[in-house]
């Protein structure tokens, strides 16, 4: 009876780990072939648009687009293969959609404004940040690592913030670097680096952020200087400089970023709650004493001025007929007027020409997929077990989410235009770059995720 007695009050044993948890390689390469498949039907029925002829002899042949995506899918899809095996199937998919129905819509705009090309441009930035896709599972063998250089990639960020300063502003801000024939933004590249420092002076000091400080009402603490200070001066440092920019798309996004990971840290809802105080004070601040920025809020309050003034419509304007001439099924790609926005068609006002030649079921499906996108991004980070990781995770999947926030806002009237570019869709070489660097993170993180535990690492 005794041993019967301790036969049964004895605790179970800790399952055995996982050692044939599912890799999912394969699932991940038949979607890879269908994002591939879809967009080379964007580009054949791009052609056929054209002219009605056949796509290899009209404007706009597919055959390059094609083989082109073909190989930087699969290139990164054996990327991930050799160096992420447990990685989350559906990231590079949804990125490599995302990024063949950019060039999709770009080259359906070059037909319309044929003496400035941009889709043959952006199918080379894109096979870089393929390229540079690889080159960070095959480097960056464990995320912890990068905890390492929190201070010295924030010295690089308030670098790269600053230099644009120095050289001449390109449509009211100085956000570009133009040399030699080339130009990227360097505000792309820190936003990374910010993440990477926020999740790492977070992560050291998370204990501290939750349970030191002084009561102010509710559940909020005052936090003591020394542990907010820092992170608090980087942050106001990083916004006064894109201020001075007139880049106020950054700034909010930098905003918002900071605001999130602090939450995500301490767990205080009453900081989302100062966020957005704070935000909006700001936005009051700027769109009034800034000329440029005050511009775009009296363009987001009255849309069609212009039109009333006797002047046309504004890109604003020209944005939402696009919008509204697309209905619920679009009028076709290579059949819709969104051209007519200007020079920021293909760029900022890229989701327009998606709303109207692929209607309110297209957007809705490119919505969806950048929510997917950020879903996954976050589930990576909640399954991660070090708190440096799920920082990480959650800061970069915050990018994209507060990028198509933004940018869906603006060209839709919600909020005033920031001038950003939509993640992979709109053309952008420091952009697309950019964003397949934050997807091989993504993918390196969720690889670690997911990978099986030793066996006593499972039993702790």
């Amino acid at each position: 009876m005794t041993a019967l007695t301790a036969k049964v009050t004895e605790p179970p044993p800790p399952p055995p780990p996982d050692a044939r948890a599912a890799k999912r390689r394969g699932i991940e390469l038949t979607l890879l072939a269908g994002a591939v498949l879809i967009s080379v039907l964007g580009h054949l029925y791009v052609g056929l648009a054209a002219d009605g002829r056949s796509p290899r002899t009209s404007a706009a042949p597919a055959a390059p687009y094609a083989a082109g995506l073909g190989g930087a899918a699969l290139l990164a899809h054996l990327a991930v293969r050799l160096r992420a095996p447990y990685a989350d199937p559906l990231l590079l998919p949804i990125a490599v959609l995302l990024n063949g129905l950019g060039l999709v819509l770009i080259q359906r705009l070059d037909l319309a404004t044929p003496g400035a090309p941009g889709a043959g441009d952006q199918l080379r930035w894109s096979a870089l940040g393929v390229v540079l896709f690889v080159l960070v599972l095959v480097l960056l063998r464990d995320h912890r690592t990068l905890q390492r250089y929190a201070y010295l990639s924030v010295t690089a960020a308030l670098t790269l913030m600053l230099l644009p300063v120095f050289f001449p502003a390109v449509n009211g801000a100085h956000i570009w670097i133009r040399f030699a024939g080339l130009s990227f933004q360097p505000g792309e590249f820190a936003k990374i680096l910010l993440a990477l420092f926020f999740a790492a002076y977070l992560a050291a000091n998370r204990t501290a952020l939750a349970l030191t400080g002084r009561r102010l009402f509710w559940k909020l603490r005052l936090l003591p200087g020394r542990v907010l200070g820092p992170i608090l001066a980087i942050w106001l440092l990083s916004v006064g400089v894109l201020v001075l920019e007139r880049d106020l798309g950054t700034s909010l996004l930098f905003f918002g970023l900071f605001v999130i990971m602090l939450f995500t840290a301490t767990g205080r809802i009453g900081w989302i709650a100062i966020g957005l105080l704070l935000a909006a004070l700001g936005a009051y601040a700027v769109g009034t004493l800034e000329p440029h920025v005050h511009s775009r809020v009296q363009d987001w309050m009255n849309p069609f001025a212009s039109i009333e003034r006797g002047d046309g419509p504004g890109q604003l304007a020209q944005s939402l007929f696009a919008f509204a001439a697309g209905g619920l099924l679009g009028a076709g790609l290579g059949h819709g007027q969104s051209f007519l926005i200007g020079f920021a068609a293909k760029s900022d006002f890229v989701l327009a020409t998606a709303g109207e030649e692929l209607g309110l079921v297209g957007l809705t499906a490119i919505l969806l997929l950048y929510g997917l996108l950020v879903s996954r991004g976050f589930r990576a980070g909640l399954a991660l077990r070090d708190p440096f990781g799920r920082l990480l995770a959650t800061g970069l999947a915050s990018i994209v989410a507060l990028q198509v926030f933004v940018i869906a806002g603006g060209v839709t009237g919600l909020i005033p235009l920031t001038g950003m570019a939509m993640p992979f869709l709109a053309q952008g070489g420091s952009s697309v770059v950019t964003n397949w660097i934050i997807v091989a993170l993504l993918v390196r993180l969720s690889d670690s995720a997911r990978r099986p535990r030793p066996a006593q690492e499972a039993a702790e």
